[in-house]
């Protein structure tokens, strides 16, 4: 079948892309704009991460936030914060659509028992619906608190910095679902 990756760093990009040349299933590979000006480390060795392997980003125990792309960096800003408040906040990168992990991300919602999904999309029809999906269809009685997604608005794409910020998910947003679930 197709595969759907989504790194959020240089390194997984590096070693989800020569994964993805090597397999013989046609791969969409997403490569978000902000990540070309993004530094980090990429091992210079030679990096084959498995598709369909998600990544726990930040370990927490109090909410897991589900993010993808370049949300994991706002995920990852929004539980530093959160945590100065003492809210630990596991985040998860699935790092691929499809195949999915959810074993991975099952693990974490049982562990924290709370879920925010962050994603780039604008709400209507998004992804995130799906995963609340399966969450809620799989592991319903795992969850404290109706899981939260935070996600565009459900408008046009704008291409002014102000009003891309405007329409796009920000740190606060993140932070605000997080604080409404953790109550």
């Amino acid at each position: 079948g197709v595969h759907v990756v989504f790194p959020s760093t240089p390194a997984d990009a590096k070693g989800l892309l020569k994964t993805s040349i090597r397999g013989l299933d046609p791969v969409l590979f997403f490569e978000h704009k902000r990540l070309y000006k993004m530094s980090g480390e990429v091992p210079e060795e030679e990096v084959l991460i498995p598709l369909g392997q998600a990544d726990v980003k930040r370990p927490g125990s109090d909410v897991t936030v589900i993010a993808t792309g370049w949300m994991v960096h706002q995920a990852l800003e929004a539980a530093d914060r959160l945590s100065q408040d003492g809210i630990e906040a596991e985040v998860v990168d699935p790092r691929c659509l499809a195949p999915f992990d959810k074993a991975a991300l099952f693990a974490s919602v049982r562990k924290t028992n709370r879920v925010v999904i962050v994603e780039e999309a604008a709400r209507t029809g998004a992804f995130g619906a799906q995963v609340a999906a399966w969450i809620a269809e799989e592991i319903f009685d795992a969850l404290d608190a109706p899981v939260r997604r935070v996600a565009a608005r459900d408008v046009p794409m704008p291409f002014s910095p102000p009003l891309e910020e405007y329409v796009l998910p920000q740190v606060r947003d993140i932070v605000d679902a997080v604080r409404q679930v953790v109550g």
